[in-house]
């Protein structure tokens, strides 16, 4: 799957138009993930985040996040404790619930008197018409989405393709904080990644990958689904395993899985429960990451795996997936491990390097993946 040029290049033109940057006392309009055009009474400086990932995105593009953040949820989907340490710098910022839906309270976050609230269709599944959604909104609360993926028809995302999705994501972020300039640097720093990794998996046989959304020592077998997750890995001259039907994500049946010969498997890991998990992440040492993957591999029947017996087994930080700016590291990992030869020049390890001394104040320590079999 190839970045539309055009479609890309207009996207960020009317995502620099439509992030102009706002005035203290200026009402802004933001269109949203969901393709809502909110207004916004004046940039907000009281905002809740139902995915508090979502911290990261802003952190990309503000030097302090945690400044204009007053409440979050879902903190564990963070999935590093020193990333959450380093960006909230002390503040406390208030829990308004934990991963699901059905732990948040509205009148406990709309005593937080937010001006703006940033959800997505996971923690607000009905999306518009979501009661959290419709509640706030009658308090005067400003609602917008920063994702759409879900496993429902109706959670379809705008554009079938992730990566101008991304942007999409980035632009709405660029609306709210009134940076037009650092998604336009951001933007084309993402343009010239991606041009790299299409030309070196350019006419490559596509390569069949198990990823695995959720690796743990005591469960089995989630998949990425088609269209988020699974269509990065094609931008990466991969493909998903035959069979998955869903857009998101999928639990497999063993069978299923040793039934379907692939080449290569990525874990997912992070810095919550690594005891059952592998330890990838921020900060954390890479030898614990390895020795995660291990154990994972140590599920029965993965001994005859094709992608384990020739040990191709690599493992990722989940938000190189679960956030949206992050997904370019992920893709060009990708690149790297499917097509080793095609894509030997690309170097994911200076690309954070890159991200960290242009876009962030708060850098990201690595390494935020891991190889059993490290070159």
């Amino acid at each position: 799957m190839r970045l539309n040029r055009r479609s890309f290049c207009g996207s960020l033109v009317g995502g620099a138009l439509a992030a102009k940057a706002a005035r203290a006392d200026e009402a802004i309009l933001v269109t949203d993930m969901a393709g809502r055009t909110v207004r916004l009474p004046a940039p907000p400086k009281r905002i809740v985040l139902l995915e508090a990932r979502d911290i990261v995105s802003m952190a990309l593009l503000h030097p302090d996040p945690a400044a204009l953040v007053v409440g979050w949820a879902a903190t564990d989907r963070i999935d590093s404790k020193l990333l959450q340490e380093r960006f909230t710098q002390g503040r406390d910022i208030a829990l308004v619930g934990k991963q699901s839906p059905d732990t948040i309270s509205i009148e406990g976050l709309a005593s937080l008197s937010p001006d703006l609230v940033v959800a997505n269709f996971y923690m607000a599944p009905h999306g518009s018409d979501d009661l959290l959604v419709t509640r706030l909104e009658s308090f005067g609360i400003p609602v917008i989405f920063s994702d759409t993926s879900s496993n429902t028809v109706a959670g379809e995302t705008l554009d079938d393709d992730p990566v101008a999705n991304i942007i999409g994501h980035m632009q709405m972020w660029g609306a709210v904080l009134g940076v037009a300039d650092r998604v336009r640097d951001y933007a084309g720093f993402f343009e010239t990644h991606m041009q790299r990794v299409q030309r070196c998996v350019a006419g490559a046989p596509t390569v069949t990958t198990y990823l695995e959304i959720q690796s743990t020592a005591e469960d089995c077998c989630w998949a990425a689904g088609n269209k988020v997750w699974g269509s990065l890995l094609e931008h990466a001259g991969g493909k998903n395993l035959p069979g998955v039907t869903e857009p998101w994500f999928q639990k497999l049946q063993l069978e299923h899985l040793l039934s379907t010969p692939h080449a290569v498997y990525i874990a997912s890991g992070g810095g919550w429960a690594s005891d059952i998990r592998p330890a990838i992440g921020p900060g954390l040492d890479p030898a614990k990451g390895r020795e995660g993957l291990e154990r994972v591999i140590r599920r029965t029947g993965f001994d005859l795996l094709p992608s384990v017996r020739d040990g191709r087994v690599h493992g990722i930080w989940t938000g190189l997936i679960s956030v949206p700016p992050l997904n370019i590291l992920f893709i060009e990992l990708a690149a790297k491990w499917l097509h080793p030869d095609r894509c030997a020049e690309i170097d994911p390890a200076a690309t954070l390097a890159e991200i960290n001394a242009r876009f962030l104040s708060t850098p990201i320590e690595g390494p935020l993946w891991v190889s059993l079999q490290e070159a």
